[in-house]
């Protein structure tokens, strides 16, 4: 009893970054990332409301009225 060393192996590839794995540069590498999935959201996020169309004209007021401008410009719905 007492401890001594870990039987693992020394030398170990995953995706993850092997044993133990705490980069010194992990809070840039997730910033950079988050920053990357924010502007991907983003982009989608306009061409869908470039592209939302309606059949029909909602007759309350809804969430998509802010972005979308072919509800935008109609006068006779307007947000309670």
């Amino acid at each position: 009893m007492g401890g001594g060393a870990y039987p693992f192996n020394k030398h170990v590839w995953t995706p993850t970054g092997g044993w133990w794995s705490r980069p010194a540069n992990w809070k840039s590498n997730t910033a950079i990332a988050l920053t990357g999935c924010a502007g991907i959201v983003a982009w989608v996020w306009s061409v869908s409301a470039e592209k939302e169309t309606r059949d029909h004209q909602p007759t309350h007021w809804i969430p998509s009225m802010l972005w979308s401008k072919a509800l935008k410009d109609n006068p006779s719905l307007s947000k309670p």
